[in-house]
């Protein structure tokens, strides 16, 4: 591991746009990753954000100083999904190299590595009791590892394209994946069995999110759209429409209030999940926007851009 500061040409920027957030905040720049960063997560206390890249690094950055505290090197590719354990005491990452990684984020140091998947691994995700690992892979599986060991407990299929998302129910007993075939499969975690296929986007599904109490599914498509579903009847509830290219990336925020998109036409737009009106539009992004996490208390919106902008961004969400 390699500890690193003001690295690369990253610009990240710390700002409140008007209307809805917070106003006049000056905005703080940061060097650091050097392509699209292609994902970002918050600590569980907020303290701190990850973000990575397909520079291959995971950065570590304070939020309140925007300062790097660790610079993250041990994957040999592009580094796709990013995660922190529910306690805080681990990160996990996963990328090109096919492996998945489990960090110390104290020290920056790697406890195991989680070899298996075949090709690209896209996305990874903790069960609510940090027992378990979720990962979707460009191997169209979905793969189970006990965080203890690092032994592979299951191995789930179905899915007929590229896995892109996995995320864990509040309770653990369920995880939702989402894939290039267009659909959202819903899988019980203690037996593998799929419980439900959801189908309605007609383009590749990019990335899921769950509101926090486990009641509405998100999913970000090639369509230009996002929906909502509700995970009791598992019906679309919702199509939210605006955006005009791929959408990349979705979160709730944590009261489940508001939804936020970033997509390809470099728009971050924030949704009332309720009604469906569109609340505000973000500009500032001069290329996609790959991810997008709110902080665990909802004042903070971090973005990462893509498609030439290697920016990370952090939105004040607090009103004046």
């Amino acid at each position: 591991m390699n500890q690193g500061y003001l690295l690369g040409t990253v610009v990240l920027t710390i700002l409140a746009p008007a209307v809805l957030l917070g106003a006049d905040a000056e905005p703080r720049t940061l060097k650091g990753h050097e392509s699209s960063v292609l994902g970002v997560a918050f600590s569980p206390d907020g303290k701190v954000l990850a973000s990575c890249s397909r520079d291959k690094t995971i950065k570590l950055w304070d939020v309140r100083t925007g300062q790097l505290q660790r610079n993250l090197t041990e994957h040999t590719g592009d580094v796709y999904g990013v995660v922190f354990s529910p306690k805080g005491d681990l990160l996990a990452s996963s990328g090109r190299d096919k492996d998945i990684k489990l960090w110390d984020p104290r020290t920056g140091k790697v406890i195991r590595t989680l070899s298996g998947h075949d090709d690209i691994v896209r996305s990874v995700a903790f069960s609510p009791d940090q027992k378990t690992l979720a990962s979707g892979s460009v191997d169209l599986t979905v793969k189970l590892w006990d965080v203890a060991t690092g032994t592979l407990k299951q191995t789930l299929t179905g899915h007929t394209a590229r896995v892109k998302s996995v995320v864990y129910s509040p309770d653990g007993t369920w995880i939702a994946t989402a894939a290039s075939d267009k659909t959202i499969r819903i899988w019980l975690t203690q037996t593998g069995e799929e419980k439900a296929k959801l189908e309605g986007h007609t383009g590749d599904i990019e990335t899921l999110a769950l509101s926090h109490d486990g009641k509405l599914l998100a999913s970000s498509s090639g369509d230009t759209t996002v929906r909502l579903w509700d995970m009791t009847t598992m019906k679309t509830v919702r199509t939210l429409q605006g955006h005009t290219a791929e959408v990349d990336s979705v979160d709730f925020s944590p009261d489940g209030k508001i939804l936020a998109s970033g997509s390809k036409d470099t728009l971050i737009k924030l949704w009332d999940t309720q009604t469906g009106t569109l609340l505000q539009t973000l500009t500032g992004h001069t290329g996609r926007v790959e991810s997008l996490t709110f902080s665990p208390d909802g004042k903070t919106l971090a973005t990462g851009g893509g498609g030439g902008d290697t920016s990370v961004r952090l939105w004040d969400l607090t009103k004046e």
